[in-house]
């Protein structure tokens, strides 16, 4: 789907759910960014503020494109801020803290993605901006959390690290080989802004029925945790661990075709006899070697052979297709290509296209992946330029008049 287009124009008569929601995001890269994006999606207004001069911190990430007012724009920025609008603000200044304490009771929700501590210290943390606004909901996504103690307070956190402390990057290493950093995108900044959304939507909810606003605190640590559920389950057990040397989980490996790779899932007795019979190892499902999962391990390699044998002369979606008509849980292993040319994911818009301002082939940003009956699917506009929307946000909001926003923007507290 096109930047603008709406898909499901029927539906557009029943509005978008979060209508009517307001959101100041002063936020940076992607944690928080991305979970704003989804909410823009769903139809709130979402107002980012960024530091008059270079912006946000995602702008200055590569690789980049030339923005239509003349900066180079970073690759995070382009696919985390899709549908927002863009004030310039410099909060250290203080007539801009003061703009920004003017601007929160406007809003239901404020966002901040800092290290801890970082709003406290410019005077905004939770306690002043509830006094602006008993209402609000303060939304934090940091690396280690603000609401509890951490010993890693203090630390930096960009979204490998939580990943890597959650255990994630253990179940995928072999032998003495090194942890292998993004094995999954940036999941502990996308993991983490699913959970920010979760927190912001009940949050709005509790106010609802209570008239408080409240702080919603995601730390990434904590999400990545959750995401790897299974690693302290299963040691807290007994169990080994699922690694890429096997655990006695079942068969949870990728295989070779003639055009790239597939992975399968068999965790079930009669799903390796399905596997078998399709791959025409039929006496494998009386063979004692392969009566336990214990045993699927033990002869790994064997099984890697007979089924690379098998779909050695098909392609890996022709390979998936034969095993999934078997009930064998398989799927292709996708490059961007494949995921450009895919049916699910055009009929799914989960790719919109979105016009490069330096010319080019049109960047692909992933679409918004919660899909609702009543809801449209679009329209979407592109990311803002920087400071683009502070006169229309300070005017509107704040009755602000043309000479003093002058005199602001002379004076370097505003873009």
């Amino acid at each position: 789907m096109k930047l603008g287009e709406t898909a499901n124009p029927d539906r557009e008569r029943w509005g978008k759910p979060l209508e009517g929601v307001r959101i100041l995001a002063v936020e940076q890269m992607q944690a928080l960014p991305y979970a704003t994006q989804l909410m823009a999606h769903m139809g709130a207004d979402v107002v980012k503020v960024e530091h008059p001069v270079h912006g946000e911190s995602g702008r200055a990430s590569r690789p980049a494109v030339h923005d239509t007012d003349g900066r180079d724009v970073g690759a995070t920025y382009l696919r985390n801020n899709l549908g927002k609008r863009s004030v310039g603000i410099d909060l250290k200044d203080p007539e801009g803290k003061a703009l920004l304490e003017r601007l929160v009771p406007h809003f239901d929700v404020v966002g901040e993605n800092f290290k801890p501590g970082t709003f406290d210290r410019l005077g905004l943390g939770y306690d002043r901006l509830s006094a602006l606004h008993p209402g609000v909901i303060l939304v934090s996504v940091s690396g280690f959390g603000n609401l509890a103690g951490s010993p890693y307070r203090d630390w930096p956190a960009y979204a490998p690290i939580p990943e890597a402390m959650a255990g994630l990057y253990e179940m995928a290493r072999t032998g003495d080989d090194p942890p292998r950093p993004l094995v999954a995108g940036a999941l502990g900044d996308i993991g983490s802004a699913l959970f920010a959304v979760i927190g912001t939507l009940a949050a709005l909810h509790h106010r609802e029925r209570t008239g408080l606003g409240q702080h919603v605190d995601v730390a990434m640590f904590d999400a990545m945790v959750a995401i790897a559920d299974i690693v302290p389950f299963l040691w807290s057990i007994g169990s080994a661990p699922y690694t890429a040397g096997g655990s006695g989980l079942g068969i949870i490996e990728g295989y070779r075709a003639s055009d790239g790779w597939f992975v399968i899932e068999v965790i079930r007795e009669h799903q390796f006899a399905a596997l078998a019979e399709l791959i025409g190892e039929r006496g494998w499902i009386d063979d004692e070697r392969f009566a336990t999962r214990a045993g699927w391990d033990e002869h790994r390699a064997e099984i890697r052979s007979a089924i690379e044998r098998w779909s050695a002369g098909m392609t890996k979606l022709e390979a998936c297709r034969a095993l999934c008509a078997v009930g064998v849980a398989a799927g292709p292993s996708n490059t961007a290509a494949d995921l450009a040319a895919d049916p699910h994911v055009a009929s799914h818009d989960m790719l919109l296209e979105v016009a490069r301002p330096d010319g080019g082939d049109d960047l692909l940003v992933v679409g918004n992946p919660v899909k609702m009956s009543r809801v449209s699917e679009g329209p979407v506009r592109r990311w803002p330029c920087l400071g683009a929307d502070t006169d229309d946000v300070l005017g509107g909001l704040l009755g602000i008049d043309a000479d003093e926003l002058a005199r602001l923007r002379s004076g370097g507290v505003i873009v």
